[in-house]
């Protein structure tokens, strides 16, 4: 057979496979985007996870534990009305445009500026974990205090000890859990920084100035998530504010990257609410503020 004839014959099969052809290149697409519909999904039912991990907080109990004793995934389609500002869309918008735009050489850097030990942090580890896994990030870089500021503040020695605690769990899912977050660590995948200003009294838009190194540090993020009820009140300077006032606004000038607070409320402080929400809630519990029944996820960034 001839040179001709088998060029031929291979374009006569390639012809002949249209059919099957545009199945399988249908198919193909149709997985990819049911993959990328199961991984939307999946981060933002990680992102609640972490909100209302930030419920198990020993300042608002008096020091007295508030273990998560019920499993919070049965709670997430009955908490999300409680969500007052639901910004997770543009979390995601943000995490999948980064990989999307990633070059192989490139990273994606996500800084968790923790809050509470125990619980909280297992959920912010478990997001961390998916962060990675999903190549949505390809590290991380947690802040802890160099002292607890309030007492179940997440230091270097909890998240050391938290860690080893997984690894050494006698569950296997538990114990995996453990053995590679030590990795993670171990080759530079987890980053865990603590630094003064943290526990020093000045609201976050003076780090520019007090801890220039630190914000130079946060502004290589792509992303940063404040977790917590006194992170969100030094991002918005713990003022009086109206409850309308944007977020943008009340951050006073700290953008070092986009930033996404992540808490439930426990202070009589919030912005960026709609008109009449905050009456709303005035009008039938007093309380609202600071029960922690109530989550924020509020995102400053591009649009």
């Amino acid at each position: 057979m001839t040179l001709m004839c088998l060029k031929e014959s291979k374009d006569q099969n390639f012809f002949e496979s249209q059919e099957s052809i545009i199945a399988l290149c249908t198919h193909l697409q149709e997985l990819r985007d049911e993959f990328f519909q199961l991984l939307q999904n999946f981060v933002l039912f990680l992102f609640q996870i972490s909100l209302w991990g930030n419920k198990c907080d020993l300042s608002l109990s008096g020091g007295e534990t508030r273990s998560q004793k019920t499993n919070v995934i049965n709670s997430l389609e009955e908490l999300k009305p409680l969500i007052l500002v639901n910004d997770m869309e543009r979390l995601w918008s943000l995490l999948n445009n980064c990989k999307k735009t990633r070059e192989k050489a490139s990273i994606t850097r996500v800084v968790i500026v923790l809050d509470n030990s125990g619980f909280e942090l297992v959920t912010d580890l478990v997001l961390a974990d998916f962060l990675l896994s999903s190549q949505l990030a390809t590290e991380i870089h947690f802040y802890g205090k160099t002292i607890p500021w309030f007492v179940s503040d997440t230091t270097i020695r909890d998240f050391n000890w938290l860690i080893e605690q997984m690894k050494m769990s006698n569950h296997k899912w538990m114990s995996k859990c453990g053995a590679e977050w030590e990795a993670y660590v171990k080759t530079g995948r987890w980053v865990y920084r603590d630094h003064i200003f943290w526990t020093l009294p000045h609201e976050f838009c003076v780090m520019s100035q007090v801890a220039p190194d630190l914000y130079a540090e946060l502004q290589k993020a792509h992303l940063i998530l404040f977790k917590g009820d006194l992170n969100y009140r030094k991002l918005t300077g713990d003022r009086k504010w109206e409850f309308t006032v944007p977020f943008h606004q009340a951050l006073n000038g700290f953008h070092p990257a986009p930033l996404c607070s992540i808490r439930t409320l426990k202070a009589e402080l919030q912005v960026g609410l709609k008109p009449g929400q905050a009456e709303q809630y005035v009008a039938s519990e007093p309380n609202w503020l600071t029960t922690g029944k109530y989550g924020i996820f509020q995102f400053d960034g591009p649009l």
